[in-house]
């Protein structure tokens, strides 16, 4: 008996979980050097994935990943538009829709800047000075602080969420794993949103204090909360545990890759019905 070959939008959201997972575990490993003093850095995801520049095959690698990110992004998408995950439409279901929304065009962003890397034109400036910039325009519009305090209110609720995922949270309900995997993958997935937990709620303070202060220099992203963790007393160690916890959460993205449960609606569902 044939084995059923999977649909080309499960395809794509497989390569998009394994690209995420490849990011985090760049992200994570690179500030967990730098935490252990054994050079690295404390960058975001962008500046993490320009390693590979340097690596043989570097711009071709980029290029992979690029197209990973992209899947994920259109997967995000999709989502949030057919519930694709059936979270139905309570309050808690709709939110987690909406940050599938959200994710989508963040990651999409991201697959963006890193094509154009990939393809020698650039990758846009630093990641800290992109929010900044989206901050400063947002905040000189009317009602501009308030809903850079509701995105702020917003990121810190995300991360909340993350937090309690990682305390009690079932992160492997939507795997099919094998029995022997589930324990060492419920420990990775637990300590990788976790880790998230608190570098949202590090972004998300800043968004609130710029919203406060109407000051967009307050702003930072995923780079800018790791160096806010190294700057701190017992810094190397914050810095450590939460790179630790980022490398295992793109551990636990690549086994998403592999045993996630994906139902995705059928592609001709989704093109608009002529009419008779």
């Amino acid at each position: 008996m044939r084995e059923r070959r999977p649909p080309l939008l499960e395809i794509l959201a497989r390569a998009g979980y394994g690209a995420r997972g490849l990011t985090y575990c760049l992200v994570g490993g690179l500030a967990l050097l730098a935490a252990l003093g054994g050079g690295g850095r404390t960058g975001g995801s962008r500046s993490a994935l320009m390693v590979l520049l340097d690596k043989p095959f570097g711009r071709l690698m980029l290029g992979v990943v690029a197209a990973g990110l992209a899947g994920f992004a259109l997967w995000r998408w999709i989502e949030a538009a057919t519930d694709a995950d059936r979270h139905g439409r309570s309050a808690k279901g709709l939110a987690v829709r909406a940050g599938h929304g959200i994710s989508g065009f963040l990651y999409g962003s991201l697959a963006l800047s890193v094509a154009r890397a990939a393809l020698g034109q650039g990758g846009g400036g630093p990641e800290d000075a992109t929010a900044r910039d989206w901050t400063a325009w947002l905040l000189r519009e009317p009602f501009g602080a308030v809903a850079v305090g509701l995105a702020g209110a917003a990121v810190i609720g995300a991360g909340c969420a993350f937090l309690l995922k990682g305390w009690r949270g079932d992160v492997t309900r939507s795997l099919a794993l094998p029995v022997d995997a589930r324990h060492w993958a419920t420990l990775a997935g637990r300590f990788g949103y976790a880790a998230r937990g608190v570098v949202f709620w590090l972004i998300g303070g800043f968004l609130v204090v710029a919203a406060v202060e109407s000051r967009s220099s307050a702003v930072t992203g995923l780079g800018g909360a790791l160096r806010t963790l190294r700057d701190q007393p017992y810094g190397p160690v914050l810095l450590g545990l939460t790179a630790a916890g980022l490398a295992a959460f793109g551990a636990f993205g690549l086994v998403q890759a592999r045993y996630r449960r994906i139902d995705p609606p059928d592609l001709e569902d989704l093109a608009p019905k002529r009419r008779p």
